[in-house]
Order: structure tokens, then sequence, then C-alpha cells
């Protein structure tokens, strides 16, 4: 309800205002998660992503996304970096917000257009960011077109994927074996209602060793006109 929605505050700020407290709050969110990266990657990414959104609850950190909007061949894209969001009850209400406050973000910066979201992810869970948009792919039931194909292409190099790690059929790039990529982290609180083929594809995927699945939908003008 309203009043639970109400509990959870979302903001979103530049990277270069975070403090060195946040950046140990959100190590720990990780920490309690399956994406164990560390203050020092966390920082690493605060230098290559432009935003961040977080989401409190009583001044806790619950979840957070690093972001960035610009334009990929001219499209209009909310491109997500590493982001997690801690394994609470309410854990949907805080994904649901940190993407919303995306999106609010992305009416003021394009006005009038449809909005390309992307993110990785290395289980299907984190495919739940993608619940309000239109067109996701991968997606169960939907053979990719060849443009969809493409922006997968531009998508990976985006995320500094080569291109030889890069399946474009199974949207799947594989890891260097360093550790888990800095995918979009949450677990579904209804694994149970997952679209069955989302799972599959996430099958040959070794998380561990870095391996991720690009996937995106488009937020569409009369839907963000709504958040603006």
């Amino acid at each position: 309800g309203a009043l639970q929605e109400m509990s959870i505050a979302v903001e979103t700020k530049d990277c270069t205002a975070l403090s060195d407290a946040e950046l140990a709050e959100m190590a720990d969110i990780c920490a309690e998660g399956s994406s164990l990266h560390e203050i020092g990657d966390i920082s690493k990414q605060a230098e290559s992503w432009v935003l961040i959104t977080q989401a409190r609850e009583g001044g806790k950190l619950k979840g957070f996304a690093f972001c960035t909007l610009e334009r990929i061949g001219g499209t209009p894209c909310v491109l997500m970096g590493l982001a997690s969001v801690r394994r609470i009850a309410k854990r949907d209400t805080v994904l649901r917000g940190l993407v919303q406050d995306m999106l609010r973000r992305a009416v003021l910066a394009f006005p009038d257009e449809d909005v390309l979201v992307a993110a990785r992810f290395n289980q299907p869970g984190g495919f739940e960011a993608f619940k309000s948009l239109h067109d996701v792919v991968p997606r169960g039931g939907h053979k990719a077109t060849g443009e969809e194909r493409a922006w997968g292409t531009r998508l990976a190099k985006r995320y500094g994927i080569e291109q030889k790690a890069y399946d474009q059929r199974a949207f799947l790039a594989k890891g260097d074996g360093s550790g888990p990529a800095p995918v979009l982290d949450h677990e579904s609180l209804h694994p149970d209602q997952l679209d069955p083929e989302l799972v599959e594809w996430f099958e040959p995927l070794h998380p561990a060793k870095g391996d991720s699945l690009i996937g995106f939908g488009w937020a569409m003008e009369e839907d963000l006109r709504k958040l603006a």
C-alpha cells in the first residue's frame, strides 16, 4: 500500500557526491547478496558511472544502482551498472523505487521520447527491474530480431565487454574468471513465478567467473510522462 511505499525514500545524485561511508554501506549490501563486490570495486564503479540512485528506509540503505543517462546512436538510454537490493521482505518495493527514480530523471533529460533501459544480470530475478517496460529482450516466446541483437552488441560494447567474449544470439557475455561482473543483483521473492524460459537462459552462466546476460526494454514516452 501507499504507506509502505512512502517509508522507502529514493534519491539520485552525482557519483562525485558519494561519501566513503556510503561506499561502505553499498559494500555491506553486496556482501549479503551474491555479487560480493568490495569497497575498492565500488569506488571504481563510482568513477565510471555518472549517477547513483539509493533507496533508504529509516536512513538505512536498502538498495542502490549506478546508472547513466546518455544517447547511444541517437537513442536515449538509461544504462544501469552495478546494483544491489538488500534481501528484505520489501525488496520489490525497493527495486521498483530505484527504477522509477532513474526513469524520472530520464523524462527530464529526454522529454517526449521513448527510452531504452539496459542492465546486466547473472540471475533471472534481476529481470523484475524491467516489469514496467515494453518489448523486453530477451523474453520467453520471442525470437530476437536482427535489430534487437544489434542493440545487445551495442550495449555489450558500451559495457566494455570485448566482442569475442559476447554471444549476440544468447545475449551472453563470458567473464574473464576474475570474479562476479557488476550486475543488477536482486533475488526474486517469487522465483516460482519467473518465466521458465528466462530461467533456462541463465543455466549456462557461471556468475562467479563473471558471466553476465545483457537485457533491455523500452520505457514508453506516454508512461514516462506520468512520472514527470
